[in-house]
């Protein structure tokens, strides 16, 4: 790979990237060296790829695979930051921010599949390809995600 593809491919992919490590990591500092683990990857590759598409996919399985290694470390199960993510977006109306703590609220696992889906308007069959697994458990997982953030949206709307 060449300097002038990697510095676009850089530029186009580094936001998607990043919001892709926010959501699989806890804090601000933890996401940004996914980031830069990922794009390090992405330097030492040799091949190129097949289309844009084919990038999109191999950078966001990067990164989602720079979230499970960062998770399975010791490092990491054995450290309190001092500091969690304090700053907290703005959203225009209340069900927007209710929806937003709701779903940072899901479990990992759940919250990956619903970023994938929601946000980045992947596939289920896609979705599986990505986080290599089965397209039935993504529609389980995808399915869980739905009835757990209805519940939870129920009990906030109740109150």
């Amino acid at each position: 790979m060449d300097t002038q593809e990697y510095e676009r491919l850089t530029e186009k992919y580094l936001d998607c990237i990043y919001r892709v490590a926010v959501n699989g990591c806890n804090t601000l500092a933890d996401a940004e060296d996914v980031v830069q683990n990922t794009f390090v990857k992405l330097w030492e590759r040799t091949e190129n790829f097949e289309d844009e598409d084919h990038a999109r996919k191999w950078l966001i399985r990067v990164a989602v695979n720079e979230c499970h290694s960062l998770w399975r470390s010791g490092w990491k199960r054995r450290t309190t930051y001092l500091e969690e993510l304090t700053e907290e977006p703005v959203f225009s109306t209340p069900e927007r921010s209710e929806l937003y703590f709701a779903v940072q609220n899901l479990p990992q696992k759940y919250r990956q599949i619903v970023y994938l889906y929601y946000y980045e308007e992947y596939s289920i069959r896609e979705i599986a390809q990505m986080l290599k697994l089965s397209e039935t458990a993504v529609k389980s997982r995808l399915l869980r995600a739905r009835q757990k953030l209805k519940g939870d949206l129920k009990e906030a709307w109740n109150e």
